[in-house]
């Protein structure tokens, strides 16, 4: 039972008028009008109170919790997930990664968990394991009918944690510490948000948000029927729809919204751990939020004064009359020198980071995440592909340059800087969500709801409109990819002579293939006209290559309808497959639904399994097409598999689960060395400077950097912590943390000086933004180092303090 602070206020109020009550019969009769008059004053205050807090739990229809966990992994020597490029190696943070979570339920009903991930999809693997912990702790309140975890398509996370070999070879295999930190960091998420459960009421709104995403295949999506394009003003999905959670007592406490475009903003060369776009967009609402609350006036946001790019912070001005007070405070920072290396406790990191030290304990923490839907086709990167070496347009048809596809290349908005490209694309995301948000006027009301499956996706009988009308039962075939897979796109091109748009193959890459498998006639039929690079589906040893049996998913929140897909869908295959659904529901015979239903894709949902391009699409072979694993009707049999959820949703009837996935974590195998050792030169602590920050005045917009002796990251991940941080001088004798390296300023590199090295070091850069306080700073790196025997001992160092001006 859940007692809301209103209620708490009610019977205070009854209690007083009851005691003012007993009061008044004490009073003289010549004192009578008096008191009259206070007590029809306290039964006004009474009705007042009773018809406010009526409203109040009028309002608060469901439960509602939110959480939010990090589970950014190991940032040294494992591949980056995504690209499947094998020398992009983590080497540094750019910021952290995190789970978001909420939970909706009826007070005596129905519940859904959302979880988005800020990592490339999500795993069976990681969704299996993710289930037995919460059955162990929750029975079966939470199962994988009613939980979705879902990726937001960051490139730029530690890779390893799939099941399937094929994406896992880039890795050298399962990495233990990738796929542990994940499901740590969704179980924890999970439980903040069931113990934060409280009344409250959801909003929803939507709107266009036109210069962040892309066609990155328009050829493809012209060969879609012409009556069928001519319906839409776009060749890619604008609309962004938001969620708003409003706590029944605290007011706002978090949004998710759902729009399509790829986390490719960050490119193939890149080695920091970063969320991308959609990542970013998530840490400036919520630090926008923590910091100013739901604003009404849109032009009070900070980027949009005086043109800058200013993110909120919560360190106030602590000096008032900076040029008065230049040169003392040069005096002072130079009585600062670098500190010596010296140990430390993992504790002291995660008391340092900036938003646990300053996060209000006595309301919910705000939790907004930025999630995926139909992005197959969308790219972020906005100015459009180029040839690296002339400058000219790519081939419309084939992404390529000279015949080659090796350069071309889509350009983001900041281009040539990707990092600026990533907070572009983030902002006008972010920008989008703020004013959806502040907006939002629509209440979801009615029933909570599921629907569930898994279905054997090698061999689905699918019943398609036949040519010159009737229909007819084709099949889906066992997965493959075809030779434009290889050639990768133009937000990462691929390798050799692969190109997008090859319907054929050629003969030298088919012998290649030949020794790994070779496809039967009777599978070539089926994935016809894609030519078969990796016969993946029936490739078994020393286990599966990819998924057979598949999760699909409808969650309901009362006009909202989530579809969790596991697969990027293209542009027009998300829209075909949102349009069949929203037609079984509003013409169901009980009517709950009506044009005003809201259908979103959530991507990347449950489990992994490449493309999903319309049949129209799939003919012209590009690299969604290539990576449309099941063969040409693969849309067609989620579109038949969905319009059976969505009726059974309606009609309140059951489906049945279907075959189970497979449990592969006890055969995986790991090619990735542990740390053995870390060193440092004799007469060098952990944690030394090794070049230090000059005892200089830096301006906003300038770089400062320090670089200190360290040990590898995946000694400690420092989850819930931080490895790198920038502090700021208080009353001229305390440091306070200004920023960690989960801000987006702030970027935590590691290197060693030789591939086989013992030795490492780590390069703190801090970006000083327009936000940024004038004062005395220094930047300080905590770490963790591995003996000879095993052992782990944690250190931390800093480097000599700098003015900012």
């Amino acid at each position: 039972m859940f007692i809301s602070s209103s209620d708490c206020r009610l019977k205070h109020c009854c209690s007083l008028l009851w005691n003012e009550i007993k009061a008044m019969k004490m009073v003289s009769s010549d004192c009578c009008c008096m008191g009259r008059l206070s007590m029809v004053l306290w039964f006004s205050l009474l009705l007042f109170l009773s018809l406010q807090i009526k409203g109040s739990l009028s309002d608060s229809n469901y439960l509602v919790g939110l959480g939010s966990y990090d589970i950014t992994g190991p940032a040294a020597d494992v591949n980056m997930m995504g690209y499947a490029n094998m020398e992009q190696i983590a080497s540094g943070i750019h910021f952290r990664l995190r789970a978001r979570t909420f939970i909706v339920a009826e007070p005596h009903g129905n519940r859904v968990v959302f979880v988005n991930l800020d990592a490339c999809m999500a795993s069976q693997i990681v969704t299996i394991k993710v289930l037995e912990r919460l059955k162990a702790r929750y029975g079966e309140l939470y199962t994988e009918k009613n939980v979705a975890i879902s990726g937001i398509h960051s490139h730029a996370g530690p890779g390893g944690y799939l099941q399937y070999v094929v994406y896992i070879v880039t890795s050298l295999g399962f990495v233990r510490q990738s796929f542990d930190v994940i499901v740590d960091g969704i179980e924890k998420s999970i439980i903040q948000a069931h113990e934060n459960l409280r009344p409250g009421s959801i909003l929803i709104n939507k709107g266009e948000l036109l210069d962040a995403g892309i066609n990155r295949s328009p050829s493809a999506y012209l060969n879609n029927p012409v009556d069928e394009r001519s319906k839409y003003k776009y060749n890619v999905d604008k609309e962004m729809t938001l969620i708003k959670f409003v706590d029944g007592e605290w007011g706002p406490i978090g949004s998710f919204n759902w729009f399509a475009t790829h986390g490719t903003s960050m490119s193939r060369t890149n080695s920091l751990i970063s969320g991308d776009n959609k990542g970013a967009a998530a840490r400036f609402m919520e630090d926008w939020f923590e910091q100013t609350g739901s604003m009404t006036d849109f032009d009070s946001l900070p980027f949009n004064k005086s043109g800058s790019n200013r993110i909120p912070r919560r360190v106030s001005s602590i000096i008032p009359n900076f040029h008065d007070k230049r040169i003392e405070l040069m005096e002072l920072a130079a009585s600062f020198k670098a500190s010596q290396g010296r140990r430390a406790t993992r504790y002291l990191s995660v008391a340092r980071r900036v938003r646990n030290a300053l996060r209000r304990a006595n309301r919910p923490q705000f939790v907004s995440a930025f999630c995926q839907s139909n992005c197959g086709d969308v790219s972020p990167n906005t100015l459009g592909a180029f040839c690296m070496d002339t400058g000219l347009p790519c081939d419309f048809n084939h992404s390529t340059c000279n015949g080659k596809n090796e350069l071309c290349y889509g350009r983001g908005p900041g281009y040539p800087d990707e990092f600026k490209s990533t907070e572009i694309i983030g902002q006008r995301q972010f920008k989008k969500a703020v004013e959806l948000f502040n907006k939002t006027t629509e209440k979801l009301k009615g029933k909570v709801g599921y629907q569930h499956t898994y279905l054997d996706f090698s061999n689905l009988e699918v019943s398609v409109p036949k040519v010159g009308g009737g229909n007819e039962v084709v099949k889906t075939c066992p997965a493959a990819m075809g030779f434009a897979f290889a050639a990768g796109t133009t937000d990462g091109p691929g390798a050799f002579d692969f190109k997008q748009g090859d319907d054929q193959g050629n003969a030298f890459w088919k012998l290649v293939r030949n020794l790994l498998k070779t496809p039967n006639q009777e599978q070539i039929n089926c994935q016809k006209p894609k030519p078969i690079l990796l016969d993946t589906g029936e490739m078994k040893q020393p286990y599966d290559w990819a998924p057979s049996i598949l999760p699909v998913q409808i969650l309901r929140i009362g006009q909202l309808v989530i579809l969790s897909v596991p697969a990027e869908f293209t542009t027009m295959a998300g829209r075909r497959l949102r349009d069949a659904v929203k037609m079984v529901l509003t013409s169901g015979r009980n009517r709950e639904f009506d044009n005003n239903v809201h259908i979103v894709i959530a991507g990347l949902t449950n489990t992994y399994s490449q493309y999903v391009t319309t049949f129209e699409e799939y003919q012209v072979q590009r690299y969604e097409g290539a990576s449309t694993l099941y063969g040409p009707h693969t849309l067609n049999a989620y579109i038949q598999e969905f319009k059976k959820l969505a009726a059974a949703l309606i009609n309140g009837g059951s489906i049945e689960p279907g075959p189970q996935p497979p449990d592969l974590l006890d055969k995986q195998i790991s090619l990735l060395p542990p740390v053995v050792l870390d060193a440092t030169p004799p007469g060098v602590n952990f944690g030394d400077v090794k070049d230090d920050v000059p005892n200089s005045t830096f301006k906003r917009g300038d770089m400062v950097s320090a670089t200190f002796w360290s040990a590898c990251p995946r000694n400690d991940l420092m989850t819930g912590g931080t490895f790198a941080l920038v502090e700021l001088l208080q009353d001229q004798k305390t440091w306070i943390s200004a920023y960690d390296d989960d801000d987006f300023c702030l970027r935590f590199k590691w290197s060693r000086p030789a591939t086989l090295s013992p030795q490492s070091y780590a390069t703190i850069e801090w970006r000083i933004p327009e936000s940024a306080v004038s004062g005395v700073y220094r930047l300080r790196h905590f770490g963790a180092s591995k003996s000879l025997f095993g052992s782990v001992s944690h250190f931390t160092g800093s480097s000599s303090a700098f003015v900012v001006e």
